[in-house]
């Protein structure tokens, strides 16, 4: 399933290749998020022309809407969103932290009240791996608890211990043909818990590995920590991904530790409010600076939107309401991040990643709003 290819000599980066019955993904990979079924603002062939290998489903909400029968009446997710390429699916563990106020923690899964009407929705280990397998997701994801930045101790162990518990459940359960099942690693900021579940699941031998309970509200350095700590009991032959992370030089730097592959809804969520990434930080495209700039926003980019708007007019469509402008700011956010995973597994393969991490990085400039908000939040 996953062959790794190369190590760079310079730090844990890795050049790998993940097959699955949908396709080949070469890792590093960015995965674009999906969680309704559709990446927001992009259609399809959109997507797979600016290099897009694998697409995020989530099953909370792809249960509560459009429901697991009209799902299996079109044949899976894969027909029903006409997407036959790769899909991961979350198992709906990250929606136990998003959607604290809306329910209650049992022994063998979690309560909700639906975010839309209210109404009662039982969530588990066997309920989520049974909606994962309708949904045919190439890549299935335990379902775990990922407790909030700053909670207790206490609180973190016994988040851990329901992780082990659920992911050993989930273990258990049938799963769609040739469908992957990847644990989850909890821990908080708590090295010692992260070492026991990252062991614990090791030896549940599942076919991937995650880092979850990262970009919930802890500073950058704990973060980076919470990955190195985890990634450290992981095996190598193994795929390892980042849960909900994260910005440009976020991802550059945690695939020097090791890490293989990444999820962000950030490059849609900012691109609505009239932001874009560029290889240097990022910009207010409605900025008042951009009323008369003839500049693409980004020189050398070679997205559709660089090819044929100037910020001036993509700015002038992002104030006066037009949709027609977030999606150009989709498209290029989307094509930057897919780009620079390629320009990574390019520099991977002829030896050079050193410098390149070592400029990027040094040449990035991270917005501060941009940082602060959580970049793993559906």
């Amino acid at each position: 399933m996953f062959d790794l290819l190369s190590t760079d000599f310079s730090s844990k980066a890795r050049l790998g290749r993940l097959t699955t019955a949908h396709g080949v993904i070469d890792t590093p990979v960015f995965m674009s998020v999906g969680t309704q079924g559709s990446v927001k603002a992009l259609d399809p062939r959109e997507l797979r022309e600016m290099g897009t290998q694998i697409i995020l489903g989530n099953t909370y909400h792809l249960n509560i809407r459009p429901g697991m029968e009209i799902i299996r009446e079109a044949g899976g997710l894969h027909r029903f969103i006409n997407w036959p390429y790769p899909i991961l699916t979350d198992s709906g563990g990250f929606q136990v932290f998003s959607l604290a106020k809306i329910r209650k923690i049992k022994p063998h899964g979690v309560q909700f009240r639906s975010h839309l009407d209210g109404s009662s929705l039982f969530l588990g280990p066997k309920e989520a791996m049974e909606i994962q397998t309708i949904l045919g997701s190439n890549i299935a994801m335990v379902f775990d608890e990922c407790p909030p930045h700053g909670c207790p101790p206490r609180e973190i162990k016994a988040a851990v211990e329901r992780t082990i518990r659920w992911a050993k459940e989930c273990r258990e359960q049938p799963r769609a043909p040739g469908q992957a099942v990847f644990g989850i690693v909890q821990g908080g900021n708590n090295a010692g818990l992260r070492e026991e579940c990252a062991k614990a699941l090791v030896a549940l031998k599942f076919d991937g590995y995650a880092i979850g309970g990262v970009s919930v509200g802890e500073p950058e350095a704990e973060m980076m920590k919470a990955v190195e700590c985890s990634e450290l009991f992981l095996p190598v032959d193994q795929p390892r991904y980042a849960m909900g992370l994260g910005t440009p030089a976020q991802m550059v730097e945690l695939v020097a530790r090791g890490v293989d592959m990444f999820d962000c809804v950030l490059p849609t969520r900012i691109a609505r409010n009239g932001t874009a990434f560029t290889t240097k930080g990022t910009i207010s495209v409605k900025a008042g600076f951009n009323k008369a700039d003839w500049r693409p926003i980004e020189e050398g980019c070679d997205c559709y939107a660089c090819r044929n708007f100037s910020r001036a007019y993509l700015r002038h469509l992002l104030n006066v309401g037009e949709i027609l402008g977030l999606r150009m700011l989709s498209v290029h956010n989307s094509h930057m991040y897919l780009k620079l995973m390629a320009d990574i597994r390019a520099h991977l393969a002829a030896g050079t990643f050193a410098k390149f991490r070592r400029e990027f990085v040094a040449n990035y400039v991270p917005s501060a709003k941009v940082l602060a908000g959580r970049a793993n939040a559906g």
